[in-house]
């Protein structure tokens, strides 16, 4: 089933043309994995579906995006609500200088939820989901900064996975982070597509093959292919798609 459609999408920065015509349905509890070179619109692409790019002043979108058959550019859209609905998760770990507990109390607490006992069965379950509980439930209340990047980057899942998010959106999770530490986020990553619907950005072909279900290759803002992974890896379409991913260009 489609979670996400997006049809002819535009987006500009000033002048230049970020985004052409990109038109793509993501499907529901799956990992699509959005792959090309730096510049080629991956990250611009995944920031228009929580509309972080709403942000950035010089942007301007053209086009439809639907979540669950809804326009989420529609002016009577709840941009809050939607940001609940679409988490996201950044390429360098991001925690609050806060405790481990307030860290991912935080969403919760914002959108309303005070009473102690549900708000740490709530930090409970998300640290759980994140795999990371067994490694900090005795020491929640220490610094999240204290931890080690790979850690810190499973807590930032952890905050994201608490305000109950349908969708998360992975720009280069991993980048940051050293063999052992990326295994786990992997291994995560399978784990959580069972309950959310989630999109991956990384250059990493490997862990592209690796981690998803489907692969849309993008090259200077356009959606050159997008199919289930092994078909892509294996048997690509278009000359561009096969040069990238065997590693002769990019």
């Amino acid at each position: 089933m489609e979670k996400i459609e997006a049809k002819n999408v535009n987006l500009w920065y000033k002048d230049f043309h970020a985004l052409k015509n990109v038109t793509i349905n993501i499907k529901e509890k799956n990992i699509t994995a959005l792959i090309g070179p730096s510049g080629c619109g991956k990250t611009s692409f995944i920031r228009l579906l929580n509309r972080m790019n709403d942000l950035i002043p010089s942007a301007r979108f053209q086009g439809e995006i639907q979540i669950d058959g809804k326009d989420i550019y529609s002016p009577d859209i709840d941009v809050i609500a939607l940001r609940k609905k679409v988490g996201m998760v950044f390429q360098k770990p991001n925690p609050f200088s806060k405790s481990i507990y307030d860290n991912v109390a935080f969403g919760p607490r914002i959108h309303g939820l005070k009473d102690r006992s549900p708000l740490k069965r709530t930090v409970e379950d998300s640290l759980k989901k994140a795999a990371l509980w067994d490694e900090v439930k005795d020491k929640l209340g220490e610094n999240a900064l204290t931890l080690s990047g790979g850690q810190q980057q499973r807590l930032c899942i952890a905050r994201a996975l608490a305000v109950k998010p349908e969708i998360i959106l992975f720009d280069e999770p991993c980048s940051a982070l050293d063999p052992i530490s990326t295994a786990k986020i992997e291994d995560l990553l399978a784990a959580l597509k069972k309950e959310y619907s989630i999109v991956i950005v990384t250059h990493n072909m490997q862990q592209a093959a690796r981690v998803s279900d489907y692969a849309a290759y993008f090259l200077l803002g356009e959606l050159i292919e997008y199919d289930d992974t092994t078909t892509m890896f294996e048997t690509p379409t278009d000359k561009r798609t096969e040069d990238y991913i065997t590693g002769r260009f990019g």
